[in-house]
């Protein structure tokens, strides 16, 4: 209890807190239907080009948010339309545009201004870059992606198993699709500074594929990884500071130890 009072007198792991369990939540909503519609890799694809926008943003010395994302947006955009309208596979597609966009982004920063502190907090993640703006921006996007998934859950449900009989219904899957995919890339855009491009897209593949090792039912699973990563990133964050390791990795480390650990009950579970 001592160490976590002297980890938490700290305000800037106060702020980082805030703002990554806040950012752990809108990854773990998301990151349901992006798993169970086999787009998990889009969030990974994202964050290299919320990457590459930002280093853009850096060498022109504008505001990375300004910059990251608009684009970021668009690509999430341009993923679920092309992908749907031409023979390019949508984890070819995703392969294809964050290379580029990472490659891009490293190019540019070094015909600029090199690998500084900025653009390797934003590769890597750093949690002494998260002040009261950063838990500000992350508390509306956790309205908002509360909000949309409490209101619409049932069309999101229905979306997600069968797209066909939900436009049937009336239901316009390729709006909620969009939807989803643009409160990704906002929750990509947003959590990079503190996980790091490298890292982000693990918070949202983890903690669905943790809770679909116990669970079944699709609120079940979804309540599960919701909280399974709130608490692995406090755990991440007291581990990192214990131990002096980067946030990010030892939130990833965390979740695949507790990954490995569920998959392990539903053996024993299959077993008797």
């Amino acid at each position: 209890m001592n160490i976590i009072s002297e980890i938490f007198s700290y305000t800037f792991i106060i702020n980082a807190f805030l703002a990554g369990s806040l950012i752990a939540v809108c990854s773990a909503l998301l990151g349901v239907p992006l798993v169970l519609k086999r787009y998990s890799m889009i969030g990974d694809g994202l964050s290299h080009v919320a990457f590459g926008s930002m280093a853009i943003a850096m060498a022109l010395n504008a505001s990375p948010l300004a910059i990251s994302i608009p684009i970021t947006v668009l690509s999430a955009f341009l993923l679920l339309r092309v992908s749907s309208n031409t023979n390019i596979k949508g984890d070819s597609l995703v392969a294809l545009i964050s290379t580029s966009a990472m490659a891009l982004g490293i190019l540019i920063t070094s015909m600029t201004s090199g690998l500084n502190t900025d653009v390797t907090a934003f590769l890597f993640g750093s949690i002494l870059s998260i002040g009261k703006t950063d838990v500000i921006i992350s508390l509306v996007l956790a309205i908002f992606v509360v909000g949309f998934f409490v209101i619409f859950y049932n069309s999101i449900f229905s979306v997600t198993f069968d797209e066909t009989f939900s436009n049937a219904t009336g239901i316009k899957s390729s709006l909620y699709n969009s939807l989803i995919a643009v409160l990704t890339a906002l929750t990509v855009v947003i959590g990079m500074r503190l996980m790091g491009a490298m890292m982000i897209s693990s918070l949202i593949i983890f903690p669905a594929l943790s809770a679909m090792r116990i669970f079944k039912s699709y609120k079940s699973v979804t309540l599960c990884a919701t909280i399974v990563s709130i608490i692995c990133f406090f755990l991440g964050i007291v581990l990192s500071f214990i131990i002096s390791s980067p946030a990010g990795a030892t939130i990833v480390v965390i979740n695949l130890i507790i990954f490995m650990i569920f998959a392990l009950i539903e053996k024993i579970r299959c077993i008797f």
